[in-house]
């Protein structure tokens, strides 16, 4: 996956376009830290829809494992508990 600042990538944003609609994943940095990904439509991603259901079931997730967890259970305990 290549990565461009932001920057550039509005200089050469056609071309950018061209290799995502080529199947190449490309990276928009600012000051150095990852910003947003360019993928193409059909890549398979989630309509918005979707995501914020599998969000909301992995928040459920982590809400039921949060309840497992004691705050008086030893590390290894907890990281177990984790794991199951």
């Amino acid at each position: 996956m290549k990565s461009y600042a932001i920057f550039e990538a509005k200089n050469r944003l056609s071309e950018l376009i061209a290799s995502v609609q080529n199947g190449e994943e490309i990276t928009l940095t600012r000051h150095g830290t990852p910003v947003a990904r360019l993928v193409a439509m059909d890549s398979g991603n989630l309509p918005m829809q979707d995501q914020s259901q599998t969000v909301q079931a992995q928040m459920q997730v982590l809400a039921q494992l949060g309840q497992a967890i004691s705050p008086l259970m030893d590390i290894q305990d907890a990281i177990q508990t984790g794991r199951d």
